[in-house]
């Protein structure tokens, strides 16, 4: 039964690595004052589906996007949009389901990456502008060498990750890096048209953030709902606002803040999900090779984020074991996303941020929020609605979310030398790196002639750099170098993990001495195998 939440209570442990989970959420690293929910508690039914549509929405805008940019580089027809939409909210649901109870059974929601996203789009590029004919729509064509550049990197992923050599890495990052990386996730959207557009709606924008933070953090005393549904409170206020403004015209048609919903009422009513369902895959090596450095920035994403989630919910950070069998999970749910015809499947930001205002860090409530996402994937008319939501709301939820990211990853610091000048070297030059790297790459893909891709432009004006043209002139080499170098959680992690290492430091120095006293160990985390087949 549930706890009785007016008095704050909770469940028993379901299994026997809740009390170790329990044990850390109580003690842990001193974060255990602002968790409401910790990772094995389980709230109410009706109240955990609030909470989950919550952790939800937080990353709708993300969920939407990727599957709308994707169509419409592909030029897919707008009667399969909603189910290509649909199908991004099936996989998420499925693969959040799938690492809460079998992978590294962490609170995180599970869904569509942008470190993908630039290596499709270049796929797609490269298929749209070259169709195969034989009465294949060349939309369609684009979408199956997708899926099957996804699904063959997803299984490089599932060997990196359940070989353990990513949480073999653990040991050799230090709190210096994992504050650079989870800073970037935060910085990552700074310049997201959600947020920084010139034709930005700011009242709009800027009401939807002062609901959220006023609920989270002035009112959040005196009200328990107020506490634990600030975003979801502050999204339904200021749709409802720029809904209400649009009916009485204040907000034009094609205008920041104008709701449209007449998708809502014209999107089908069911729309059919399944596996294969745009056909078989197809398999070209230059395609996988480009998707594998997709997978390799969001691996890296990843672990900032389990650190990120780990310090939210108040317990020690990730174990070796946890981490590998994270990203082993993410590697599976990648297939799965490959072969449904979605862009991927990675852990979510968005809903750590949620973490961090609501307080509530349950496991439970992220499944019950998956399980209806599951269910309203397959619903036209929720997409659509999902859709509607105005980007100055969605800009204004970019800015509570990640902003709180940022101090998550600030408050890493805690543990570090901050009077050390190798430490304040890391973690500056890597900070600056991870913006300026990106923002090259950037300028590069820019300048790159029409009909060009941004790597390919790469790839020729290297070609005729001395001693480094050899290499980063070569197709396979400038795609991976062009994909890592666009995505700043990755360079910023590769530039503090280099610098951290390679510059001498002690473990006091580095923080990693205090870490080692709150992290948590191998034992701490049982495995599906663990507690299903071996029974502990």
């Amino acid at each position: 039964m549930p706890g009785d939440t007016s008095q704050g209570g909770t469940d028993p442990p379901s299994d026997p690595s809740a009390s170790a989970d329990r044990a850390r959420t109580d003690g842990g690293d001193g974060g255990s004052s602002l968790i409401t929910y910790g990772i094995d508690d389980r709230p109410p039914f009706l109240q955990s589906l609030g909470l989950g549509l919550q952790h939800y929405l937080t990353m709708v805008g993300a969920n939407i996007a990727v599957p709308l940019i994707l169509a419409g580089a592909m030029g897919m027809p707008d009667q399969f949009v909603p189910r290509f939409v649909g199908t991004f909210f099936v996989v998420s649901g499925i693969a959040t389901l799938a690492q809460t109870t079998l992978g590294n059974r962490y609170p995180i929601v599970q869904g569509a990456p942008f470190s993908m996203l630039a290596p499709a789009l270049a796929i797609v590029g490269v298929v749209v502008a070259n169709p195969p004919g034989g009465g294949v729509a060349a939309w369609r064509a684009a979408l199956l060498q997708l899926q099957g550049a996804i699904v063959v990197a997803a299984l490089f992923e599932v060997a990196i990750g359940y070989l353990g050599l990513v949480g073999r890495l653990r040991r050799y990052v230090s709190p210096v890096v994992i504050a650079p990386v989870i800073v970037l996730i935060g910085l990552t959207l700074f310049s997201a048209p959600q947020v920084a557009s010139a034709t930005q709606n700011w009242p709009l924008l800027l009401l939807t953030f002062g609901l959220i933070a006023a609920f989270s953090q002035f009112l959040g005393d005196r009200s328990r709902a107020f506490r634990l549904f600030p975003v979801l409170l502050g999204i339904v206020v200021a749709y409802a606002v720029a809904l209400a403004l649009s009916a009485a015209g204040v907000y034009a048609p094609g205008t920041p803040g104008y709701v449209d919903l007449g998708p809502v009422a014209e999107a089908p009513l069911a729309v059919a999900i399944y596996p294969l369902q745009w056909g078989v895959p197809r398999v070209t090596a230059s395609f996988v090779v480009g998707m594998l450095a997709g997978v390799i920035a969001s691996i890296i994403e990843s672990l900032g984020d389990y650190h990120a989630v780990a310090r939210l919910s108040g317990v020690g950070a990730p174990s070796e074991k946890r981490i590998t069998h994270g990203i082993g999970m993410e590697g599976i749910a990648n297939v799965f996303a490959g072969l449904m015809g979605a862009g991927g499947s990675t852990s979510y930001s968005e809903n750590i941020g949620a973490i961090g205002l609501t307080g509530v860090a349950s496991r439970y409530v992220v499944q019950v929020g998956a399980a209806a996402m599951l269910v309203v994937g397959f619903f036209g008319p929720f997409g659509a609605l999902i859709a509607s939501i105005p980007d100055p709301v969605v800009g204004g939820l970019y800015v509570a979310m990640f902003g709180q990211i940022v101090g998550v990853g600030l408050s890493n610091l805690k543990y570090v030398d901050l009077d050390s000048q190798r430490n304040l070297f890391v973690l500056g030059v890597s900070l600056f790196a991870g913006l300026f790297v990106p923002e090259y790459f950037g300028n590069v893909a820019a300048a790159a002639p029409d009909g060009m891709g941004g790597a390919a432009f790469f790839a020729q004006s290297m070609a005729a750099v001395p001693v480094l043209g050899a290499v980063l002139g070569t197709d396979v080499v400038a795609d991976t170098v062009f994909v890592v170098g666009s995505t700043a959680i990755s360079v910023g992690g590769v530039v503090a993990f280099t610098l951290d290492n390679l510059i001498p430091g002690t473990n006091e120095e580095r923080g990693l001495a205090d870490w080692a006293r709150t992290a948590e160990s191998d034992e701490d985390f049982l495995s599906a195998y663990d507690r299903f087949v071996r029974g502990d």
